[in-house]
């Protein structure tokens, strides 16, 4: 389930981003991608590859991988988040909530670290 009023288009200074073409209140579910998953071999082979900007650490242990099918791998990261995933190991699926109210226009951010306001350092210069 993607929602219709997502886009992708340039972002600044992060290549490309998702928007939102309307208004999205608090709390909503805005896309549920299913995902591909890879093993913790396959993982370390990616890593080395630009591919590794857009898996998602995957499984109770994180040493799997994943490719978040639609729009999932192509939101950018904000340690003070206006989205948050949430990851359904058993079926397979990641989701996109909205954490505040989005503004029509406004550009959606997740907290690669999986919390909407978590401030520990990622694996690339975000500021």
């Amino acid at each position: 389930m993607m929602s219709p009023y997502l886009v992708v288009a340039p972002s600044d200074k992060r290549g490309r981003g998702v928007f939102t073409s309307k208004s999205i209140p608090s709390n909503t579910i805005i896309e549920i991608s299913p995902v591909l998953v890879i093993s913790a071999s396959e993982r370390a082979i990616i890593e080395k590859t630009k591919l590794f900007s857009y898996i998602f650490e995957w499984g109770k242990t994180r040493k799997q991988g994943c490719f978040a099918l639609g729009y999932v791998s192509l939101y950018n990261h904000a340690y003070q988040s206006n989205c948050e995933y949430e990851m359904d190991f058993e079926h397979r699926l990641v989701t996109i909530r909205t954490v505040r109210k989005i503004k029509k226009g406004e550009e959606l951010f997740i907290n690669y670290n999986a919390h909407p306001n978590d401030n520990t350092a990622v694996w690339f210069d975000a500021t």
